[in-house]
C-alpha cells in the first residue's frame, strides 16, 4: 500500500502518526510539509477527499491564526486557502493519503482508518497512551450492557432512536471500554462512558474520549456535553469544564439522561473539539 503523510516532526501527534504507519509494516513517503508544502490545488483535492471543509484543516495553536484573522467567519475557502499557501504553519497536521482515502490524524490513531484491517501488535504512543481501534456496536449489546450495569449507569434508554454505542479494543483485540454518543447538531452528548476494570490506569478513558470527540467532529459536533456524579474530576483532566444548568443548551437538557434518568444533583460538564 502506498501511503503518502505531510508530516512536522517537531509535533508529537504528528510523530506519534508516522510511527504507527510503520508499526504496521509500511514505510510511507514522509513529506514535511513546511519546506515542501503541497500545491495549492493539490492540498484542496486532499482536503476535498477527506471530507473536511478547508476551516476544518486550519491550525490555530502555535501559528499566526490570530495575527491573520483568520477567525473570521466571513473569509471565503479561497481565502483560507491563500493564508495556508502563504504561511504552511496553518496547514493542521499530519495530513495522510492511502489508498483508503484521506484524513486529517488527529488523535494520531485515526490513520487506523486509512490502513490495512490486520493484527497487529499493541501500540503505545509517545506519551504513554495506548492506541485504540472503535467499532460501532448494537444498543442492545450484551457486553456492553454487562459494562453499564457494573457501573451503575443508565440502560434504561439504550434502544431509543438517536443513540450510538461503540467498543475499543487495544491493537492486539484486547476490549477495553465502551462509549456512546447522542448527536444535536453542533452538541453532542457523551454517555455511556466506560474503561473496564482490568484496563484501568493506563490512559484508556482520555483515549476513548479524544476518539469519540473526533468522530462526533466529523459528524458536524463542536461541543461535547456529559452528566456525572462521580467522574467530574477525570473528565476535568481531559479539558472538561462543569457549566451551570442554566447556561446548558436545551438539546442536552432534554436528553432522557439529564430529565431522569441522572439525579438531579450530576455535574453538567462541556468541552469544545478541537483539531
Amino acid at each position: 500500500m502506498d501511503v503518502v503523510i505531510y508530516h512536522n516532526p517537531g509535533c508529537g501527534t504528528s510523530r506519534n502518526t508516522l510511527a504507527l504507519i510503520r508499526h504496521a509494516g509500511i514505510e510511507p513517503h514522509v513529506i514535511d510539509y513546511q519546506k515542501c508544502p503541497p500545491s495549492r490545488n493539490l492540498l484542496k483535492q486532499m482536503i476535498d477527499r477527506s471530507g473536511m471543509a478547508v476551516r476544518d484543516v486550519l491550525r490555530i495553536k502555535g501559528t499566526p491564526y490570530g495575527e491573520l484573522g483568520l477567525g473570521d467567519p466571513d473569509l471565503s475557502d479561497d481565502q483560507l486557502l491563500d493564508a495556508m499557501m502563504a504561511h504552511p504553519i496553518q496547514i493542521n497536521r499530519p495530513l495522510v493519503v492511502s489508498d483508503r482515502g484521506v484524513k486529517l490524524c488527529r488523535p494520531s490513531d485515526m490513520v487506523l482508518d486509512l490502513l490495512p484491517e490486520t493484527p497487529l501488535a499493541d501500540f503505545v504512543k509517545d506519551d504513554g497512551e495506548l492506541c485504540l481501534r472503535d467499532q460501532e456496536i448494537a444498543p442492545d449489546d450484551a457486553a456492553l450492557i454487562a459494562a453499564l450495569d457494573a457501573e451503575g449507569l443508565p440502560t434504561g434508554d439504550l434502544s431509543e432512536p438517536g443513540r450510538r454505542f461503540f467498543v475499543y479494543r487495544t491493537l492486539s483485540g484486547e476490549v477495553v471500554g465502551y462509549a456512546g454518543r447522542e448527536p444535536y447538531g453542533r452538541e453532542v452528548f457523551l454517555r455511556s462512558v466506560v474503561v473496564l476494570p482490568a484496563a484501568r490506569g493506563r490512559g484508556i478513558g482520555k483515549a476513548i474520549v479524544a476518539r469519540l470527540g473526533r468522530r462526533a467532529f466529523d459528524e458536524g459536533g463542536r461541543t461535547m456535553w456529559l452528566l456525572t456524579t462521580s467522574a467530574a474530576g477525570f473528565f476535568e483532566k481531559t479539558g472538561f469544564k462543569r457549566i451551570e444548568r442554566t447556561a446548558t443548551p436545551e438539546a442536552i437538557l432534554n436528553t432522557r439522561q439529564a430529565k431522569g434518568l441522572c439525579p438531579s444533583s450530576a455535574s453538567v460538564l462541556a468541552k469544545p473539539i478541537w483539531l
